[in-house]
């Protein structure tokens, strides 16, 4: 008894570490003092002020758009080069994927300094170019670190057997291949997603004047402090995440159940 009780008291422990500071930011977005310290009544007034807030709402979008399309490049690049990767021999294979490790081992204060140095030497003006490019350069290896893993589970004479059966290479590829790598696919869509969103060192080394993201935004406010309406903001894409994770993790749950009743 005394050590179930242990394990459930660890447990909730965890979850309010976790969980406390967001819990505080959703309460401080509905107050209507912009005192964090004072409780002045329940307001939607922030959400509204969000929605006249052209700087943030710019900065949201290019967040967004950045992130987006960042991701779907780095995806495509990625899977590109797992398929080139595999067709390596052994020694050759375990040296690039070595190579392609080392961005994500290095750190980003790092890779964003080499950034901005490559930038200027080629004369690139910085600005959203030169941000879209530096998150697929360290979101690349991302997407192959999660694509790699089902490349090895392939089996290399299915698509063999596809284009002995008639079937052109790019037919054959998305017909056989591609649905057995998909899984691999979208997971690295969503963690160079997930990092591309939520990047900001490199981000501050390779952006122009004028040109803020979100967590760039929010560092040039700290020094004058934070504006209520980021803690909104900050509660709709937590609550967004929030329905998005429990979509998905309904899908497979009304499969089953689909499956069951059949």
């Amino acid at each position: 008894m005394i050590k179930t009780a242990a394990k459930k008291i660890y447990i909730l422990l965890i979850i309010i570490f976790l969980y406390a500071p967001i819990a505080t930011l959703i309460i401080l977005s509905f107050n209507a003092s912009k005192t964090r310290s004072k409780w002045g009544g329940f307001t939607f007034k922030w959400y509204l002020d969000l929605l006249e807030n052209e700087e943030i709402l710019n900065a949201l979008f290019n967040t967004l758009f950045i992130a987006l399309t960042a991701s779907l490049i780095a995806t495509v690049i990625g899977t590109a080069a797992c398929i080139s990767i595999m067709s390596l021999k052994k020694r050759s294979r375990t040296i690039i994927l070595g190579i392609t490790n080392i961005p994500m081992l290095n750190a980003d204060i790092v890779t964003g300094i080499s950034l901005m140095l490559l930038f200027i030497s080629f004369g690139l003006k910085f600005g959203i170019g030169t941000i879209l490019l530096s998150h697929i350069t360290f979101c690349i290896p991302y997407v192959i670190l999660s694509v790699m893993p089902r490349m090895h589970q392939l089996n290399p004479y299915v698509y063999e057997a596809a284009l002995d059966l008639g079937a052109g290479p790019v037919y054959g590829f998305f017909k056989v291949v591609f649905p057995e790598i998909l899984p691999g696919v979208l997971s690295g869509f969503l963690m160079a997603f997930t990092m591309s969103l939520d990047d900001f060192i490199i981000t501050h080394f390779t952006k122009g004047a004028g040109v803020d993201t979100l967590s760039t935004k929010i560092y040039s406010e700290v020094r004058k402090g934070i504006k209520p309406e980021m803690y909104a903001l900050s509660t709709i894409i937590f609550l967004t995440v929030l329905f998005l994770l429990l979509l998905v993790n309904k899908a497979p749950s009304d499969k089953k159940g689909r499956r069951t009743k059949s």
